[in-house]
């Protein structure tokens, strides 16, 4: 074999449900917060970011930690927004373990278009839940990623898990749907 072909990907490229710009009304990330926990698949609120199920996860359980600010550049989160998700990220890794049982995680943020940011305008730190063996050619060869429950049910279960951060040093937020 040659070559392996993948024009399902072009879909990506072509920038297909990306922001028309980088303003804040034109960001998911902005507007998200806005809607249920359900409809939009947050699984948990923190003060200054959010946690929220991948809408293109690369794996089952893929997060991503979002800080509230329509900030684009690591360097220029608070030290509130720095340490909360910090927390956050922690936090996801744990429940993800608790649900689903990954054997690892890939974390990053990917800063600018040109390091491979979906989204630039507004940071987000990706949590992704890793098992042995999870990468196979399904999404090469048949144009198909299996990912072997909805997002809704996905988010349920996390949400379920997620400890309640109101406590001393936490943030608290509805996480049953019923968000804000």
């Amino acid at each position: 074999m040659d070559r392996l072909w993948t024009p399902h990907r072009m879909v990506y490229i072509g920038g297909q449900d990306k922001p028309a710009d980088d303003s804040r009304g034109q960001c998911p990330f902005c507007r998200i917060p806005d809607r249920s926990d359900a409809d939009g698949l947050i699984v948990a609120r923190g003060e200054t970011a959010y946690v929220v199920l991948n809408l293109y996860p690369y794996n089952p359980g893929h997060l991503m930690v979002v800080p509230y600010r329509h900030v684009s550049d690591y360097t220029d989160l608070t030290e509130a927004e720095t340490v909360e998700v910090a927390h956050l990220t922690q936090t996801a890794m744990r429940v993800v373990r608790e649900v689903s049982g990954p054997d690892g995680f890939n974390l990053g943020m990917n800063q600018g278009a040109v390091a491979g940011a979906g989204i630039a305008a507004h940071l987000h730190q990706h949590v992704v839940p890793r098992w042995a063996g999870d990468a196979n050619f399904l999404p090469i060869v048949a144009q198909t990623k299996a990912v072997p429950e909805l997002l809704g049910d996905t988010r349920a279960r996390l949400a379920a898990a997620w400890p309640d951060l109101a406590g001393p040093g936490g943030a608290g937020g509805p996480a049953d749907g019923e968000g804000a």
